[in-house]
């Protein structure tokens, strides 16, 4: 069964439209994830809905458990994620209310947020290149064209640790590199759902210029100005949402639904079996 999951971020809390939705709560061996799993259809798909900060926003982009999330969604047959993230820009004609089909991530977290389900005696490494699936990513714009929402195509996220916002010099500095936007919350996803061997793809919505503006503007980024945008924003991200699942297609077929058969590089003969019970769905079609 091939289900699509959709990751809420600031702002989208709630999927307007899923009917026959049935509440899940799950536990994984990761921990738990960020609140319940809504089970619906959509567009007369199944689709799975998680906010990724909680119902509320009461989960800070570094307290948020991205492996107990993802490992959810492929315990419940998702195939492909669409993830949803408000950022900053860097980039003048890249304004405010404005959405970017990001292809890129450069990371500046820094306190070590967990990013991989192995370890623990077995080891992987994912190719990652091309960090988001694009296939997913093509479909995302294709539909946001048709729609004639303000929706660009390509761009690197600078993912930042936070909680604050950055500094004026960091800002300044993240631009001079030729970064597209900045956020808090999807390279860890991203990594995740390549490990899972699910397409993902993030909508960035644009809700401010970061504060390498303020010196022309003399404002600063604060959460007012986040949330007015976003509020507007959000309710084009639903209909664009609608759209894609609606043209998803019944089977997935690209490089992400292998991604983990040449990955593996430990001895198959010396694999853990607590570790293989622990990676459950993750490793399931390997053994």
């Amino acid at each position: 069964m091939a289900r699509i999951g959709i990751i809420g971020g600031s702002g989208l809390y709630q999927m307007e439209g899923l009917t026959a939705v049935e509440k899940i709560k799950l536990s994984t061996p990761f921990g738990e994830p960020s609140g319940d799993y809504l089970l619906g259809e959509l567009e007369g798909r199944e689709v799975v809905f998680l906010p990724r900060h909680g119902r509320g926003h009461h989960i800070m982009p570094t307290e948020v458990n991205n492996r107990a999330n993802i490992y959810g969604m492929k315990s419940l047959e998702v195939c492909w994620i669409i993830s949803v993230s408000a950022v900053g820009s860097f980039r003048a004609e890249l304004k405010p209310l404005d959405m970017i089909i990001i292809d890129q991530f450069v990371d500046r977290t820094t306190h070590g947020r967990a990013s991989t389900f192995f370890g623990e005696g077995i080891v992987a490494h994912i190719p990652f290149s091309q960090p988001l699936c694009p296939s997913l990513r093509k479909l995302v714009y294709d539909e946001g064209v048709k729609m004639e929402l303000p929706i660009k195509w390509g761009g690197t996220y600078l993912n930042m640790e936070g909680p604050a916002f950055s500094t004026l010099a960091e800002s300044q500095l993240y631009k001079s590199w030729g970064m597209d936007v900045i956020g808090m919350t999807q390279i860890c996803e991203a990594k995740l759902a390549r490990e899972a061997e699910i397409c993902y793809a993030t909508i960035a919505m644009v809700t401010d210029y970061d504060c390498w503006w303020e010196a022309e503007t003399l404002k600063s980024v604060t959460v007012d100005i986040v949330i007015e945008n976003l509020n507007k924003n959000v309710s084009s991200a639903r209909d664009l949402i609608c759209r894609a699942v609606a043209n998803m297609p019944q089977k997935q077929e690209c490089e992400c639904s292998h991604a983990l058969a040449n990955s593996i590089i430990t001895d198959r003969n010396v694999w853990p079996k607590e570790t293989l019970k622990k990676l459950g769905p993750i490793i399931q079609k390997y053994l």
